[in-house]
């Protein structure tokens, strides 16, 4: 089986398109191969498997850890709908501050890699969603940050007006006051 690998308009984040083998008892496809991800630069050393379950509104981010318990995450959907967002948050990157964001369903079976120095968060657009994302660091509660989801300077554009937060995302900084410890550079983006 095969991948599809799509860089976005932010060129170090990549949308991932599995091939799905369909038949009269339903479908298969692989969502995650060491070897098709490492050939398209996509490190291979996740440590950690993460599952959220949400209804229609939320807003999960935009979430970030620091160095050295930095976070590449892939992401996929199990069930529903989400409107995924990258945010970059290298200090010197050409890209500091752009945003990119994609839908990802469980009809499309596509996958969003998002490498560490990116904050990420997402909107659940159908009535419910699980989605489910590798990383490349475990959890450490002393290295998470994040950004507003509404920081009017990003001025992303959520799916769903009527949007529902934990009380953590609904105080996180703007970018302009977030601390970052990542730091561009060009030989290794």
């Amino acid at each position: 089986m095969t991948f599809k690998f799509s860089r976005l308009e932010i060129p170090d984040v990549m949308l991932i398109q599995a091939e799905v083998m369909r038949d009269r008892r339903g479908h298969f496809f692989e969502a995650y191969k060491w070897s098709a991800f490492r050939a398209n630069m996509i490190p291979g050393a996740f440590v950690q498997d993460n599952y959220s379950y949400s209804i229609r509104g939320v807003i999960r981010g935009l979430h970030y850890q620091m160095r050295p318990k930095a976070q590449g995450k892939l992401i996929s959907v199990i069930q529903g709908e989400i409107y995924d967002v990258a945010v970059d948050v290298r200090v010197g990157s050409p890209t500091y501050g752009s945003w990119v964001g994609a839908s990802l369903s469980a009809d499309e079976h596509q996958l969003v890699f998002i490498p560490a120095g990116f904050a990420h968060g997402f909107q659940v657009i159908s009535d419910e969603a699980l989605v489910a994302y590798k990383v490349t660091s475990e959890y450490a509660p002393e290295a998470k940050r994040g950004i507003a989801w509404n920081d009017p300077t990003l001025a992303i554009p959520w799916p769903i007006g009527d949007v529902i937060l934990s009380q953590r995302d609904a105080e996180l900084p703007l970018l302009a006051q977030a601390e970052t410890s990542f730091i561009y550079d060009e030989d290794s983006a």
